[in-house]
């Protein structure tokens, strides 16, 4: 996303669940329909953007890594997204070498090179830094695979959050030995008409244009967009660059509701 990231209520939400479920040493569930900004907030959350290239492709270090071995060293936190295929050896050497590649980054920050002394790198070195495992698609997980995410919970102390679809909640109840370390859950729900306002002001701004409640025109645009969204935050992203090319294409200055029904037709939107 090129955008700047938008802090909503559920973000907040999601952030005080992670942080209790860390604090708390337990369990943690996240499920809420598709699109509504459970991934992203996972992602900032972990600095995913920032971290990513490195944990992923492990290229040589440079000076501007700093920066990432700090916001790696607040989050405590590997975010893990399972492929379609994935299989419990799989998942238990790719999460391995994500924590493994997370600790090194870490005390990177805490001990940068040349600083620590041959008995405290002894001391630190092995040591596991990170707090908690997030995993995003969760439903894809197999008995097997949530049997190693619980036996690694119990082992090494790792707190996981497991996001997911509505249902997630109800899919692990089958799994007692799992199911009955679960701490706290949160279900992620869509943008209400107060963040929704706030986040169609942003977009507005990013056009260059002030979005006004008061005025006829502006309503009318607010509330096709809540009838076509309906607060999911995925359709609001990719419908935005629709209306610019709309605005852009038609040489017009102001969002209407044609602009808006016309970019909804170019776009294929599902059950919400």
């Amino acid at each position: 996303m090129s955008q700047r990231f938008i802090v909503t209520r559920e973000h907040r939400r999601f952030t005080e669940l992670a942080d209790a479920v860390r604090r708390g040493h337990t369990i943690g569930l996240c499920f809420g329909s598709a699109g509504v900004g459970k991934t992203l907030s996972a992602r900032r959350y972990a600095h995913y953007e920032k971290a990513h290239d490195l944990l992923t492709y492990w290229v040589p270090r440079s000076d501007n890594d700093a920066k990432i071995y700090a916001a790696l060293n607040r989050s405590r936190t590997v975010l893990y997204t399972p492929s379609v295929l994935t299989t419990p050896r799989t998942l238990k050497d790719e999460l391995t070498q994500a924590i493994t590649r997370t600790n090194m980054c870490i005390e990177q920050h805490l001990v940068p090179p040349g600083t620590a002394t041959p008995e405290a790198w002894g001391w630190r070195h092995g040591r596991n830094y990170v707090e908690l495992i997030i995993v995003d698609k969760a439903e894809r997980l197999r008995p097997a695979a949530l049997e190693l995410l619980r036996d690694r919970y119990d082992r090494d102390g790792i707190a996981p959050i497991l996001i997911g679809m509505p249902g997630l909640e109800k899919q692990f109840s089958h799994y007692p030995q799992f199911y009955s370390r679960v701490g706290f859950a949160h279900q992620y729900r869509p943008l209400g008409q107060d963040e929704l306002l706030f986040v169609l002001e942003r977009h507005w701004r990013s056009l260059g244009k002030t979005l006004d409640p008061d005025d006829f025109t502006d309503a009318q645009a607010i509330a096709a967009i809540a009838r076509i969204t309906r607060g999911n935050f995925r359709l609001l992203e990719r419908l935005f660059p629709q209306i610019q090319r709309v605005l852009k294409i038609n040489e017009l200055d102001t969002i209407t509701n044609d602009v808006i029904e016309a970019a909804q037709s170019t776009l294929v939107i599902g059950v919400t």
